[in-house]
């Protein structure tokens, strides 16, 4: 317990006994009035007090010790008050017990609210888990139809994968909140998870025709397959998405991983704003497809993984990203 709390314990304390204080500070006075009026000795009125000021000291040391242990265990139970909440210090007086129940009734209705909302969230997330692989099922079909080598056939095939990438989005963000239960924490090659990534936007980068640099990696890093994927296919959209000539650069330099591209870049303004969810800022107006949530889902995944990501840009003349891996 801190210092400060203990001190606003013993004040209180001392506050509610002040009356017993006062009373035992105007019983001496008059003692002492009347055995000066009647010329008693003030002997025995001196060793009677001095004895019921100890005794007084000493059940006021038992009471503080009492009020400073429930001020713990009270500080103890609020720190976990969503789960320990039936785990109340024991109530002292009529006051203390109907707070108690009145605590005890708010955390019934709390965990009741909180079990209806997982539930309702569990059954949300099962139903667009299905809408998402059923949805999947036509976009695959008319891949197929679209097989065909022609520049209308390549166009709406790259139409198709931003559909299928925003069907992911969605599922992405609904399962955001299952927090740390999604994760499967293994190592892998870092140069496997970004080929497979780049190689989803193959056809992307051929028909806006931008160049991707690239260059091998021998680094090791332990995380979450789906989720870190998750955050490169977010960066990589991206940086496609806003960069209308030149190219995109993937780097890996010591523990960090840096995606740049040289499209229009970020307004100084909208860079300390880009992961917010549902900001889209004046690239935002100038994309009318945006929706705000890319960056939205890689700084969630991100914090999910523990690894920092940050951004750097100017106008005119493209945008880094950077993920920091140092392995803590």
């Amino acid at each position: 317990m801190k210092s400060g709390r203990k001190w606003a314990v013993i004040r209180d304390c001392l506050k509610k006994n002040r009356m017993a204080l006062l009373l035992w500070g105007l019983m001496l006075l008059t003692e002492l009035a009347v055995f000066t009026l009647y010329d008693i000795m003030l002997e025995p009125l001196i060793y009677a007090g001095a004895l019921t000021l100890f005794a007084g000291l000493v059940l006021l040391a038992v009471q503080l010790y009492g009020a400073l242990k429930q001020a713990r265990q009270r500080e103890n139970a609020c720190d976990a008050i969503l789960t320990e909440w039936n785990r109340l210090p024991e109530a002292a007086t009529l006051e203390q017990a109907d707070y108690n129940e009145m605590i005890r009734r708010l955390g019934r209705q709390t965990q009741e609210l909180a079990e209806d909302f997982a539930a309702q969230r569990e059954d949300m997330l099962d139903y667009y888990t299905t809408w998402v692989h059923q949805i999947k099922t036509p976009i695959a079909v008319m891949k197929l139809y679209l097989a065909e080598e022609t520049p209308e056939h390549r166009a709406m095939a790259a139409e198709l994968f931003r559909m299928e990438q925003y069907v992911d989005m969605v599922l992405q963000y609904l399962r955001l909140g299952s927090g740390e239960n999604d994760l499967v924490i293994e190592e892998y090659k870092l140069d496997e998870l970004i080929r497979e990534t780049v190689r989803k936007f193959a056809v992307q980068f051929v028909l806006r025709k931008l160049r991707l640099t690239y260059v091998a990696t021998e680094k090791t890093i332990v995380t979450d397959r789906k989720w870190f994927c998750c955050i490169l296919e977010q960066l990589l959209s991206n940086a496609i998405k806003y960069t209308p000539e030149g190219g995109v650069t993937v780097a890996v330099e010591g523990d960090k991983l840096y995606i740049s591209d040289t499209g229009i870049g970020i307004a100084p303004e909208d860079l300390p704003r880009i992961f917010e969810k549902g900001y889209t800022g004046q690239n935002g107006r100038l994309e009318r497809s945006a929706s705000g949530l890319g960056l939205y889902l890689t700084r969630r995944a991100a914090e999910l993984l523990h690894i920092p990501v940050t951004a750097e840009s100017r106008l005119g003349q493209g945008t880094t990203f950077t993920l920091h891996l140092e392995q803590k």
